[in-house]
């Protein structure tokens, strides 16, 4: 039979409870193998009950210095009551100088007193009674968030000024880095929103015109990482260059904003317009003739797929989209076949390099065809992107302009050697 007798505002400090005529402290801590919460109890005496009843202060001591025997307890460990009981006496009936005292030779849960009020600069200079005078029942997580947050800057060497933490508030990472970033100037400081801004603007000029394409040779969603680079490079500099001052957290968490706004944008945006850059670069004087024809994609696990001339979306972004639902570590060869005109290219996506393939003599009498190779290094996505605009657009004579074209398997592959060793 368990009877709770006590308990406080916030449901997580330890209640005490009744249990076959003993006196408990319960308290949830951790979770089992199944992720569920876990429960602990530890015998305590009437003396010890009357203190956590009438001194809230004693009651959130005792609390964060049980909380790593319940840590040390693991997913399915006891709780070792001995240790427990050890503490009641010197946290709830000691003086306040030999509380302290004890708080400097064992492990205790600083965030949950900080969380629930405890001064700060107290609790580090290690008195930590007079740091619970401020102590309330209710719990605040997110100032011990943020506590830990600056203690993992600080241990890195790094210490903010009020734009600095107020940028990264702007960008939603002042407490996690790796959340992902968005606008929120109501978290800022309006004394300081201004100033944010014109740091968010010196970025936004700086990256003014540039985008961050897709790649679907790492899946349909994913984008250009040399793009992304490239944006990221141009906002840092001029942001450290306009604001000398901010440290290098919010300089990085500005350029994360924007890349990440302009990854966003890539992604939302149909296939078709995001092909219409790269088909606006490729030779505007290539023959059409190419537009006309059925063109075959395959991958090099064999599947095919056709594009048929009056399809209302380019070839270019059809293709893109078979090698987004296709590509995977095991499936990195896509070819372009034009089987009207006898050519095609080869894109080896392992090896950043394509094969221009053209047709020199039919095969007669069951000979095979005679056919012409020719490879050529490919610089990243968006080389990749204009060559197979100008190949669907005007074949492949039209590819003649674009890169160095080698007919000889050992002169590329050594040009490739030499690029991949710098």
């Amino acid at each position: 039979m368990r009877d709770i007798v006590f308990t406080r505002r916030s449901g997580w400090i330890p209640n005490v409870i009744r249990e076959d005529g003993q006196l408990k402290l319960m308290l949830g801590a951790g979770a089992d193998a199944n992720h569920e919460p876990r429960t602990f109890t530890f015998s305590i005496g009437e003396a010890h009950f009357a203190v956590i009843q009438e001194d809230l202060a004693r009651h959130l001591l005792l609390w964060s210095a049980v909380l790593p025997l319940c840590d040390a307890a693991g997913t399915r460990g006891r709780l070792d009551e001995n240790a427990a009981a050890a503490l009641l006496d010197p946290i709830l009936l000691s003086s306040p100088s030999d509380v302290d005292a004890l708080f400097q030779r064992i492990p205790w849960d600083r965030g949950r007193l900080i969380a629930h009020g405890a001064d700060i600069g107290l609790l580090e200079s290690g008195e930590v009674c007079a740091a619970m005078r401020a102590a309330t029942e209710t719990s605040d997580g997110k100032r011990a968030q943020e506590y830990h947050a600056n203690r993992r800057r600080a241990e890195r060497g790094t210490v903010f000024g009020p734009l600095d933490a107020a940028v990264l508030r702007y960008t939603g990472q002042y407490l996690h880095g790796s959340t992902v970033p968005r606008r929120k100037p109501d978290a800022v400081d309006p004394a300081l929103l201004p100033e944010v801004m014109r740091v968010i603007a010196t970025a936004e000029q700086a990256c003014a015109g540039m985008r961050i394409g897709r790649d679907p040779r790492r899946g349909k969603r994913a984008t250009d990482k040399r793009d992304w680079d490239r944006m990221a490079t141009a906002v840092d500099t001029a942001v450290r260059r306009a604001h000398p001052e901010l440290v290098d957290d919010a300089v990085r968490t500005v350029s994360f904003l924007l890349c990440t706004e302009a990854a966003d944008r890539s992604r939302s945006t149909p296939m078709e317009d995001g092909e219409k850059a790269a088909d606006d670069r490729a030779d505007s004087g290539a023959s059409a003739s190419a537009r006309n024809a059925t063109l075959s994609f395959t991958d090099d696990k064999g599947v095919e797929k056709k594009w048929l001339p009056g399809n209302p979306r380019t070839a270019a972004a059809e293709f893109w989209e078979f090698v987004g639902d296709r590509s995977a570590a095991d499936n990195e060869v896509f070819t372009i076949e034009d089987e009207e005109r006898g050519e095609g290219i080869q894109l080896h996506f392992y090896a950043d390099s394509i094969a221009r393939v053209t047709t020199v003599q039919e095969g007669e009498g069951g000979s095979d065809p005679e056919y012409r190779v020719e490879y050529s290094l490919v610089d990243g996505m968006s080389g990749y992107r204009n060559l197979v605009s100008t190949f669907v657009r005007g074949g492949c004579a039209a590819l003649e302009q674009h890169g160095s074209w080698m007919s000889d398997n050992a002169e590329f592959e050594r040009a490739r050697r030499q690029r991949d060793a710098k």
